[in-house]
C-alpha cells in the first residue's frame, strides 16, 4: 500500500511541474457577477474545479479536430464573448457551414435545454460533442478523438483528477468542456450596476430610455427575457426567407420539431456581450445592431410563418439608437479568458 501511495505523489510530483501544469492551474470555480443570481450549487450535477481545468485545455486543444488544425475556440472566440465575427464559422479544410457560432456566454442556467439554433442538442454536453464529429466542422469523429488523447500521456493524470480514474471517454470528454463552458459567465455590466446595485450614475439617459423601450414600446422582453435575456425558445422572424423563390434557406426548428410552426424558426439568442459579436442572426445576415432593430421595427420579413410576436413597432431613428445603447450597456466582465500557453504531452 506504502509503495501504491508513493508511486501515485511521485506522478503528481513530476506532472506538476510540466508548463502546461503552470500554463492552467486548478483554480476555485469563479463566482457569479453582480446580475447574475444564479448560483453552481443550483445545478443538478456542478462543475468542480478539476474538471474545469481539463475542459479549459479540451476546449483550446486543436487535435480534438481531424486533422489537428481547429479546436472549439477556433468558431466559439472568447474576444468575442465566445461567438465570433464572421457571418458563418469556417471549419475543417476550409468549408464553411451556413450558421454562425451563437456565444455561450452564461448557459450554465437556462429557462428550457435547448442548445444550437435549431435546439438539436438538449445539454452542453450534447453541444460540445456535435461540433467535433461533423465532418464540415472538426471533421473528426468520437472514436478518433478519444484515441488521440489515450495516445496524449500527459492527458491521464487530470481525467483521473476530474474523474476519479484515467479512463478517457467521450461523455467524459464533453462533461468536462461543458463544465469550462459552464464558467463564463457575464454580469457587472453598467445595466447591472443601475439596475442591481441601484447606480443612477452607472448609464447614460439614452440607455435608460432604451430599458423603456425595451420592456415597453418595443415589446423586446417578450422573447429576451430573464437574467440572460433569452427564453431559450424558437421564433420565425422571417430571416432566410426568399420572396421570389417564395421558400426557406433554412428550415430551422423544423428539422428537429417537425412541426409546421416552426419552419424557419431559431433560438432566442442572449444578449449579453452582444456589441462583441456582429453580424447577427443565424446566418449572419445582418450587419450590425442597429440594423437588428430595424428589421424588428420593419416588422420582420412576411412569410407564411412568421412569428405573431412580430409585428411593426414605429420606433424614430432616436428610439432605435437608444435601443442600440441599452443593448452596448449590457457588456460586462467574468468571462474572458485565453488559450493556455502549453498542452498536456
Amino acid at each position: 500500500l506504502c509503495i501504491a501511495v508513493l508511486a501515485v505523489v511521485a506522478a503528481s510530483v513530476a506532472w506538476a511541474g510540466n508548463a502546461w501544469e503552470t500554463a492552467n492551474p486548478l483554480q476555485p470555480l469563479p463566482k457569479p457577477p453582480l446580475g447574475i443570481s444564479s448560483k453552481f450549487a443550483d445545478l443538478e450535477k456542478p462543475p468542480t474545479p478539476e474538471r474545469v481545468r481539463l475542459g479549459r485545455w479540451l476546449f483550446f486543444d486543436t487535435r480534438l479536430s481531424g486533422d489537428g488544425t481547429l479546436s472549439c475556440a477556433s468558431c466559439h472566440v472568447p474576444q468575442h464573448a465566445f461567438s465570433e465575427l464572421t457571418p458563418n464559422s469556417k471549419g475543417i479544410h476550409g468549408q464553411h457551414g451556413a450558421r454562425k457560432a451563437p456565444s455561450f456566454v452564461n448557459l450554465a442556467w437556462t429557462i428550457y435545454p435547448n442548445f444550437f439554433w435549431d435546439g438539436r442538442a438538449s445539454s452542453l454536453e450534447d453541444q460540445a460533442l456535435g461540433p467535433i464529429a461533423n465532418p464540415i466542422e472538426m471533421g473528426s469523429n468520437h472514436e478518433s478523438m478519444v484515441k488521440n488523447l489515450k495516445g496524449t500521456a500527459g492527458y491521464q493524470p487530470y481525467f483521473k483528477e476530474a474523474f476519479g480514474t484515467d479512463e478517457i471517454t467521450k461523455e467524459r470528454v464533453a462533461q468536462a468542456i461543458a463544465d469550462y463552458e459552464r464558467t463564463r459567465m457575464s454580469g457587472n455590466s453598467p445595466v447591472d450596476r443601475w439596475q442591481t446595485a441601484r447606480d443612477d450614475t452607472a448609464v447614460s439617459a439614452e440607455v435608460k430610455l432604451g430599458y423603456e423601450l425595451f420592456f415597453g414600446k418595443a415589446e423586446c422582453n417578450q422573447c429576451h427575457l430573464g437574467e440572460n435575456f433569452t427564453d431559450s425558445s424558437f421564433h420565425n422572424l422571417g430571416i432566410g426567407w426568399d420572396p421570389k423563390k417564395k421558400e426557406l434557406t433554412d428550415i430551422g426548428r423544423y428539422a428537429i420539431s417537425k412541426k409546421d410552426v416552426d419552419r424557419g424558426a431559431f433560438k432566442t439568442p442572449g444578449l449579453r456581450e452582444v456589441a462583441k459579436h456582429p453580424p447577427y442572426m443565424h446566418d449572419g445576415s445582418v450587419p450590425t445592431l442597429e440594423a437588428t432593430v430595424q428589421h424588428y421595427n420593419k416588422g420582420g420579413t412576411p412569410n407564411p410563418w412568421l412569428s405573431p410576436r412580430i409585428k411593426k413597432l414605429d420606433l424614430t431613428k432616436a428610439e432605435v439608437q437608444a435601443l442600440v445603447t441599452f443593448m452596448e450597456a449590457l457588456n460586462g466582465e467574468g468571462y474572458a479568458d485565453t488559450a493556455p500557453a502549453a498542452f498536456p504531452q
